[in-house]
């Protein structure tokens, strides 16, 4: 069995190599930290996840949570992975150390998480939501609501949820019925139900704080009059220490398709009338303020899909070489030729090149937007820090949505690899397929997220920070040209950037028009293929960045050289690894994004005129 999650080489050639995480940790605000330093802190979080939660992996799944009289029990094996977790300080890697946080910069967290969430999506729900629920006290947070909430909830010793979602509201938020009345002390007394709360009740923590939106009785109907009210499920007294219960019930808890291990729970508020909220923020304001954890969760979750894109490769890959099942093409008419490791065989080679080109990119790309954030962090002026905050607006929809969708892709391309036996439960791979796909559909499904893009993303500042977007992938462009090994390379995704410019504009035109309806149709076509160009983008990158290695282990940047030279070397193998990858993304790959974006300039109106009656009975 495979238990790498993530290649730890390419893991630290993204860091270091492509994305200059070494410099960038001479800046000031991360003085405390340095290579050996990061390195460590990587190593030890792949040490947690191979040895302990992935392990934890299986059992909780099988096991799932248990619903008995209004409380959940998690899996057994995650009690002990949830006080390891705790007890490394892993929950607030990013956050000030002055708020309990660890001070790392973004981006290698996202290399933690990818560890974590590789080895045990379902259990890092948990730890995840205390961070979340968190970062809300830490921002909107009075100093007050900071010293009763905010350090215990970044130890782990209180756990937390998000309350958003209700019966009949769904992804229409501003249609809630949750309510809010105002009492003479300043609290208020909150009544209604919500569905889908992950972690919304179980026992691994002493208390629960649930951000929960909720309408003041004479606030403004839709998303205008929702404000923000932080609710314990154990009310905390004004020392610090847990009260009676706050009248919040779980009534029931999902039976799902995969994160069989994460509580998905119905929460009724205030059935006895006895329910409490604090204020969280401004009155009014709560959709704003909840945003912050939507995006995080977002962002979380697009690490979600991938780290068990990355796993189930991981696990296929070893298997491939593992497996001898039939003769070799070039062998087939010799009858004593001996069986071979299916990775010999063309079409596995086909999938298994096709998931690491994903998987790899996909890795670029999410390390890239924690990059974002250390450089809007350590930004040296305003204009700077909002180019920086602009990135991440934009690209937050498509790290969710595109990387999501691969990922059950990759998960499905992992399951056929293993063959028949993919599809039983002997191996890994199926439970990844099942994990993944909630995925594309919590935190906004992806048809939301593509809607934001296209309805809002594209549009802000006037569409500058599409351009950018542009403007980066064209200085990577600029930069594969000098390199004649990769020109051809550099030439497609150049065409293909140019077009997303024009599909875009195209599309965010007809947006505007009077086929409103029909531009909408095409939100999702519009955000997967601009995940694809920057895919491509990442790949280009890559190999620019992978040149300067192969040119020491190799020697030569001719691939006859190169190749013969991989086959003694393995460093000289790793780096033409990068190239090849690339190549194929880009050569292979990337020529159907062209066609999509000629579909999609098409605006065909067929989906939005056709009446509703013709699709069927």
């Amino acid at each position: 069995m495979a238990l790498e999650l993530a290649e730890r080489r390419d893991v630290d050639f993204v860091l270091y190599e492509q994305l200059g995480l070494d410099k960038l940790i001479e800046h000031d605000r991360f003085a405390e930290f340095n290579k050996k330093t990061l390195d460590l802190i990587v190593t030890e979080a792949r040490t947690l996840a191979v040895k302990e939660l992935l392990p934890a992996n299986v059992p909780g799944d099988r096991e799932g949570c248990l619903f008995e009289n209004g409380t959940v029990k998690v899996p057994e094996a995650y009690r002990r992975i949830f006080e390891l977790y705790r007890e490394g300080e892993w929950i607030a890697l990013a956050d000030d150390p002055e708020v309990g946080g660890q001070g790392l910069p973004v981006t290698a967290t996202s290399a933690v998480h990818e560890y974590f969430n590789g080895a045990n999506t379902a259990f890092c729900m948990y730890p995840g939501l205390c961070h979340g629920a968190g970062k809300l006290v830490e921002i909107f947070g009075t100093d007050e609501q900071k010293k009763l909430y905010l350090g215990k909830m970044y130890a782990g010793q209180w756990g937390g949820s998000m309350l958003l979602t209700e019966p009949e509201a769904g992804s229409d938020v501003g249609n809630l019925t949750t309510s809010a009345k105002k009492n003479d002390d300043g609290t208020y007394s909150i009544t209604g139900s919500k569905i889908f709360i992950t972690g919304g009740e179980q026992d691994l923590t002493e208390n629960i704080i649930h951000p929960v939106l909720a309408r003041i009785e004479g606030a403004p109907a839709g998303t205008k009059g929702i404000s923000l009210f932080l609710v314990p499920k154990i009310r905390v007294n004004a020392d610090g220490s847990l009260g009676e219960p706050n009248d919040v019930v779980c009534t029931g808890i999902e039976e799902k398709l995969g994160i069989h291990g994460s509580a998905t729970c119905s929460l009724t508020l205030g059935g006895k009338g006895q329910c409490i909220g604090i204020l969280l923020g401004e009155e009014n304001k709560g959709m704003r303020a909840m945003f912050h954890m939507m995006n995080e969760a977002r962002l979380g979750v697009g690490i979600q899909g991938f780290a068990m894109a990355s796993a189930a490769f991981s696990f296929a890959l070893n298997y491939a070489r593992e497996r001898k099942q039939g003769r070799n093409l070039l062998e087939m008419m010799n009858p004593d030729a001996q069986s071979v490791p299916i990775i010999q065989h063309p079409d596995v080679r086909r999938m298994l090149m096709w998931m690491k080109s994903y998987v790899e990119g996909m890795r670029s790309f999410v390390y890239y937007v924690g990059n974002c954030f250390d450089h809007e962090a350590i930004a040296a002026d305003d204009a700077e820090r909002e180019r920086w905050q602009g990135l991440i607006e934009l690209l937050t929809p498509v790290v969710k949505a595109y990387c999501t969708d691969k990922a059950f892709e990759v998960c499905t391309q992992a399951v056929q690899t293993f063959g028949g036996y993919g599809y039983t439960m002997e191996y890994p791979v199926e439970q990844y397929l099942r994990d993944s796909k909630i995925t594309s559909i919590y935190e906004g499904t992806n048809g939301i997220q593509a809607m934001d893009f296209l309805g809002r993303k594209l549009g802000m500042k006037k569409g500058q920070y599409f351009m950018a977007l542009l403007e980066e992938i064209n200085k990577t462009v600029a930069a594969a040209k000098a390199v004649p090994a990769l020109e051809a390379m550099a030439l497609t995704v150049e065409n293909a950037v140019n077009k997303l410019g024009e599909t875009a504009f195209n599309l965010g035109t007809t947006a505007m028009s009077p086929k409103v309806m029909t531009a909408f149709a095409f939100a999702q076509p519009l955000l997967e293929v601009t995940g694809d160009v920057v895919m491509g983008w990442m790949h280009l990158w890559r190999a620019v960045a992978a040149v300067p290695g192969l040119e020491k282990h190799a020697g030569s940047l001719d691939p006859a050289a190169r190749k013969e030279k991989a086959e003694k070397n393995k460093h000289a193998a790793f780096y033409e690894g990068k190239l090849r990858v690339a190549e194929f993304f880009i050569h292979t790959l990337l020529p159907a994004t062209m066609g999509k974006m000629t579909a999609i300039s098409g605006v065909c109106d067929a989906a939005m005129e056709m009446p509703e009656r013709s699709f069927g009975n």
